[in-house]
């Protein structure tokens, strides 16, 4: 008798000691933005709270989303899956959702592990029963910027909540569209177009891409303003120190050759990443491809909870240790649409120097393209019409040959396609070789080319007076991607 009570004790003992030596893990996530902060070199947005975040800390120098589209990065970070592997590849709002509702993912994970799990924001998957949250506040993408002092509120109220470790994820309405330049004081001095010049990443520069940028930055700092609210909180619950924080953009801004597309300015995203109590950790730049793919792997790593089997990514835990010697090599992003308007597949692939696109309906007009333009930048064509340095490169953009390759060194906000260059055709072979096993190894359902046919017909079916409706949108993907 006494040797089994020993046993019971030692058993409650070891659990208590278990979950008390886990740490509560944060995620911040805010939405369309790229690497736009003062510690990524940006020299006219202020965050100052991100930015000394960052100096003590890891910052992930080249991190990427898997596509730059806010559901699919979101189900690819919750899933550690690819969107052609997990189903979401186009917006919630628009019935895309995952092949199966049993995918496993990070919250199923941590609640079974003995985590309380949280979200504060949107969720913008479907269906969202596939992450059984224990608390959720604010549900709403809340792009007009509604009491924007609960985020932090109701975070801080689920922080102190109990003794078990948790997991929270805070999902901040900016910078996403519309770029709104003050809210409630927020920020305290808005920039205006004549502080600013436009990201180097459109090769243009205009009175309106100007403004267009200042008030995206001020959005950035009103979102810097509000993580400083939130890592308060932290600190005021007394659970900081056990904490694993990660911060991270959703995909690029919602500008010129960013979100939407398969460039830099669209997959390349910040990394922050902090975890006071981990034995080893240290202040570091990290250099090495990283995927938010391996966001999962990680979290589930310092958990301590055993992750699903065939996850896409690996833990950057011994990176955050600064013991690793060796990492991947290639890095993969991909698009399929974003909503009905804009279906224009796309695979990717990067190495350390050059980077190659694969257009799956080569030589089409991209509408991806005059979506973009038409809502959001009217009167522009001209302007890039006359500009020489950049001129084929939007051309391109518009229509598309099958493969684009970039020497990102040289080269890094890819204005020249060098497929047809013979001087890099043993770099373009290379990485079409690797792309494609990439594809084959993944299960991509796009290998089939009735597949991208028929998705496209359901697309098109959908359209009323020459523009989608959701209304008669009608999906099937999920039953026959895989026959």
């Amino acid at each position: 008798m006494f040797l089994m009570r020993f046993s019971f004790f030692l058993l409650i003992f070891v659990a208590f000691v278990q979950a008390n030596s886990r740490p509560n893990i944060l995620l911040i996530v805010s939405e369309d933005n790229g690497p736009e902060l003062g510690c990524y070199g940006e020299p006219y947005v202020q965050t100052p709270v991100l930015d000394r975040f960052a100096s003590n800390g890891v910052r992930f120098n080249r991190a990427y989303v898997p596509q730059a589209g806010c559901s699919q990065s979101r189900a690819a970070l919750l899933t550690g899956l690819y969107p052609h592997q997990n189903g979401q590849i186009g917006l919630a709002t628009w019935k895309f959702r995952l092949y199966k509702e049993s995918t496993p993912n990070i919250i199923r994970s941590l609640k079974q592990s003995g985590y309380r799990t949280g979200l504060i924001g949107k969720l913008h998957i479907n269906p969202a029963a596939a992450f059984p949250f224990d608390y959720k506040k604010i549900p709403s993408s809340n792009f007009s910027r509604k009491k924007l002092g609960d985020y932090a509120k109701f975070a801080k109220s689920f922080m102190v909540d109990g003794d078990k470790p948790f997991f929270l994820s805070v999902n901040y309405p900016d910078p996403h569209r519309p770029f709104i330049s003050q809210i409630k004081g927020l920020p305290k001095k808005p920039l205006s177009a004549n502080d600013v010049k436009p990201l180097a990443y459109f090769g243009v520069d205009t009175a309106e891409l100007r403004q267009q940028t200042a008030n995206y930055y001020n959005c950035m700092s009103r979102l810097d303003t509000l993580i400083g609210d939130l890592l308060e909180g932290l600190n005021e619950s007394g659970k900081r120190k056990n904490t694993l924080i990660i911060y991270m953009g959703d995909h690029g801004a919602d500008l010129l050759r960013g979100k939407r597309t398969s460039y830099e300015g669209g997959v390349r995203v910040p990394l922050l990443v902090q975890w006071p109590g981990m034995k080893g950790f240290g202040k570091s730049v990290r250099s090495e491809l990283v995927s938010t793919l391996d966001l999962m792997p990680t979290i589930l790593s310092a958990a301590k909870t055993v992750p699903p089997a065939g996850l896409a990514g690996k833990s950057l835990i011994p990176m955050l240790q600064g013991r690793v010697k060796e990492w991947r090599k290639h890095l993969f992003t991909e698009f399929h649409l974003h909503s009905a308007h804009n279906f224009y597949p796309q695979r990717s692939i990067r190495g350390e120097r050059f980077k190659l696109i694969q257009n799956l309906q080569p030589d089409l007009l991209n509408p991806g393209y005059d979506f973009t333009m038409n809502r959001f930048f009217d009167g522009l064509q001209k302007t890039v019409a006359e500009n020489n340095n950049v001129r084929d490169a939007y051309s391109l953009m518009r229509r598309p040959p099958e493969f684009e390759l970039y020497d990102l060194n040289n080269d890094p906000f890819e204005f020249r396609n060098l497929a047809d260059d013979d001087n890099f055709s043993a770099q373009l072979q290379l990485l079409k070789n690797r792309l494609a096993s990439w594809r084959r190894e993944t299960n991509d359902p796009f290998l089939d080319p009735k597949n991208i046919t028929r998705l496209q017909s359901e697309i098109n079916s959908s359209i009323r007076d020459g523009k989608p409706d959701k209304k008669h949108l009608k999906l099937s993907y999920w039953d026959y991607f895989f026959e």
